[in-house]
């Protein structure tokens, strides 16, 4: 049978270096298969170990355990791809996690745990990859934010500052690395149904919620986000930077 994300052939794709953070599961293990599927050479990182050998022994590609809200480990784990490939072409920065936390409840300590999850590593990792993508000539920076930040969410204000704050960290990382040839674009998902989002606050009140409130009448699932990361990671998309890329089934028209 063959694999979903080979529907349209990214030729630009094959035997690039990529590297996706958070891929162990998710949008990110999407996203990981969506790669492979298209001869990508693919390196992620994430910390769930258990899940990352899973995607690993079902892609092919390399799983390096990592904890991105650790600058080191996570400059470490991008030298040690650049060494082996010769440098890295396309960096997804998917990781990212939205937990539910009361405004009253939030402490500096939380804050900062949030802001470290969402936001810093997307920066870090994309500085650590700039110098070699320029030495190779160019790359795709994808980064990843949520229209949660755009419908005002209740509940998640640590995350919808994170993604919030991608918005202006994309356009200008998109000037600072243009000159190099480097892309930066960044993903905006709505609602997604993944196996965590299905674990822990999917219910069918909540889906018809989202069906009642989008323009399209379905629910996307993580494969309507990996195949938007194939385009902007494909040469097809080179006259795109410092744009935000909304995927949301219309959900932020209402």
């Amino acid at each position: 049978m063959s694999s979903p994300y080979e529907t349209v052939r990214y030729h630009s794709l094959e035997n690039r270096i990529a590297l996706v953070t958070g891929g162990a599961s998710g949008i990110g293990a999407d996203i990981v298969k969506a790669y492979c599927a298209q001869g990508v050479n693919v390196v992620f990182v994430d910390i769930d170990e258990e899940a990352g050998k899973k995607t690993a022994e079902e892609t092919g590609a390399r799983f390096l355990p990592c904890d991105v809200t650790d600058i080191a480990a996570l400059r470490t784990a991008v030298a040690t791809i650049e060494a082996e490939h010769g440098g890295i072409d396309i960096l997804v920065n998917n990781a990212g996690k939205d937990d539910r936390h009361v405004m009253d409840t939030v402490e500096p300590e939380y804050w900062r745990r949030a802001l470290s999850l969402n936001l810093d590593h997307q920066f870090f990792a994309t500085q650590a990859v700039a110098k070699g993508m320029a030495a190779k000539g160019g790359g795709s920076v994808i980064m990843f934010s949520s229209v949660s930040w755009m419908r005002g969410m209740p509940g998640m204000v640590g995350y919808t500052t994170s993604k919030a704050a991608i918005n202006g960290l994309t356009r200008t990382l998109a000037r600072e690395l243009g000159p190099s040839g480097i892309r930066v674009n960044c993903i905006v998902p709505g609602a997604i149904v993944t196996e965590r989002q299905l674990k822990l606050w999917t219910t069918p009140e909540q889906n018809q919620r989202f069906i009642d409130l989008q323009a399209l009448k379905f629910r996307l699932d993580a494969s309507h986000v990996a195949r938007l990361a194939l385009f902007l990671g494909s040469d097809e998309s080179n006259g795109c930077t410092g744009a935000n890329f909304v995927i949301d089934a219309g959900l932020t028209q209402n």
